[in-house]
């Protein structure tokens, strides 16, 4: 999985990774939505969803196989491809349709609903929003960031606006579950839906373990929209701690949490938004890749190689892919082109690093950290053709007049600077002081329950766990 989306070079067109035609959604109408989102990829996924892009196994396959299919596996989100390699090839998948106000699934996972699916989407829980707002969960002037709450700056996004209260509008508004998603109501929908999942599914309740992903996706769209230090995002996470209690007192009371593993993580960091940096004297800005192909250094490069159309043919982040049409109509090498146009990127402002496909293939590269992160993302069939770092602090300016003011996706420590948190069983508290990766997570859960860590994994078991869990009861979700 290089990116969300990536440029299928057989088709010429956008594969969203977790889009399958094949495979439709089961719930009527909750296919594509063709209307701009905060998240654009969710009109990417056509009419249909698999974990068929996903080349290795995962954890919860390997689960799967090693308990010969007994085990019960779930994955729950906002957002399909937060789910979908959750739950891996063996389990099952919900995320939540922006078109319905419904949790969906597709023909891979079901030919059917279970009862309790239809049940629960019945209730129509999303609607009790209609005409409310998001409003603070406690006085403004209890917050750290409650002072500085009117100087966001960005563009509204459907009257939902930049300070308190935001309103969801009417229950039929053209983006009322998109501003309920980009609030914490989304986490709330999602942790009822978990929880009656937990319940009809009769979780932890049988003599092998099982195992419920549930990805509580609003933190990333409010992080997005609002930037990480906000009074928006201070109030989420304070409403997200609530939605969590809520979570293990239920975990609690039907299985008891001296059975379960309980895992907190996160895929990726944030950046803080650059108008907030500036307040600190720290240069960021936005960069704009649609305007690459004109700059000069690569106006002089069209006019060496005789190109008198576009050469770059599209910024897809983190890939520059190069227009092939023209590159074989002038009877160019292809890699001679990508190290050339790599050369030239190096030398705009922003950029840190260009680095060739052609590069990363033959892998002649020095070995350095960056060069490190770079190389594995790197898939010859999915990659770009030039993987572009921008500088700190310089961060994507969608052409698409998003209302986002931040964008993650690079190897720069604000990026990948997470928190993993392993809780419950017999776990006693401490605190690691040393760096590891979010890998090394699924690999601890395998030794933990004692099954083949996934296909492709690199990273490694983490000691510390491992050695509290010595002498445990086994644990069941």
């Amino acid at each position: 999985m290089v990116a969300n989306v990536w440029l299928d070079r057989r088709t010429g067109k956008l594969a969203f990774n977790v889009g399958d035609k094949r495979y439709r959604i089961l719930s009527a109408g909750a296919g594509t939505d063709k209307k701009p989102e905060i998240d654009p990829t969710q009109a990417l996924d056509g009419d249909g969803s698999s974990p068929a892009a996903i080349l290795v196994s995962t954890f919860s396959d390997e689960l799967a196989i090693h308990y010969g299919g007994r085990s019960k596996i779930f994955g729950i989100s906002l957002k399909n491809r937060g789910a979908i390699p959750l739950a891996g090839h063996a389990g099952k998948a919900f995320w939540f349709s922006n078109k319905t106000g419904e949790f969906v699934s597709s023909t891979f996972y079901y030919e059917r609903y279970p009862a309790w699916v239809n049940e629960w989407n019945d209730k129509k829980l999303a609607l009790q929003y209609s005409g409310k707002s998001w409003e603070l969960l406690k006085d403004k002037s209890t917050y750290l960031f409650g002072a500085a709450a009117d100087k966001l700056q960005g563009p509204d996004f459907a009257g939902y606006g930049r300070k308190f209260p935001h309103p969801y509008g009417k229950a039929d508004g053209k983006y009322y579950t998109t501003l309920l998603t980009t609030s914490p109501v989304g986490d709330e929908l999602t942790l009822d839906f978990a929880k009656t999942l937990i319940e009809r599914e009769q979780l932890g309740r049988h003599d092998v373990p099982d195992y419920l992903a549930i990805s509580f996706s609003s933190t990333d769209y409010i992080g997005h929209f609002f930037g990480p230090s906000s009074l928006e995002m201070e109030d989420n996470l304070l409403r997200l701690d609530r939605t969590l209690a809520d979570l293990f007192a239920y975990v609690d009371r039907y299985v008891g949490l001296e059975n379960v593993l309980i895992v907190l993580a996160a895929d990726h960091g944030s950046p803080e938004a650059p108008g907030y940096l500036n307040e600190f004297g720290i240069k960021a800005r936005y960069l704009k890749p649609e305007n690459w192909d004109t700059e000069p250094a690569i106006a002089s490069l069209k006019k060496r190689f005789g190109i008198g159309r576009e050469l770059i043919s599209k910024y897809e982040h983190p890939y520059v892919y190069l227009n092939y049409g023209v590159i074989r109509d002038r009877g160019l090498n292809q890699s001679d082109v990508e190290r050339a146009v790599a050369t030239e990127l190096m030398k705009l402002d922003g950029i840190a690093l260009a680095i060739s496909s052609t590069a990363l293939r033959e892998n002649t590269l020095p070995s350095t950290p960056l060069i490190e992160t770079v190389l594995r993302n790197y898939n010859p069939e999915r990659s770009g053709d030039i993987f572009v770092v921008f500088e700190p602090h310089s961060f994507l300016d969608e052409a698409e007049g998003l209302p986002a003011l931040v964008h993650h996706g690079s190897p720069w420590r604000y990026d990948t600077y997470v928190p993993i948190v392993f809780a419950g069983g017999s776990l006693t508290a401490r605190r690691i002081y040393r760096e590891i990766q979010t890998v090394d997570v699924a690999p601890t859960l395998a030794a933990i329950v004692g099954v083949k860590p996934p296909s492709g994994a690199r990273g490694v078991p983490l000691v510390e766990v491992l050695q509290s869990q010595i002498g445990s009861t086994t644990v069941n979700p």
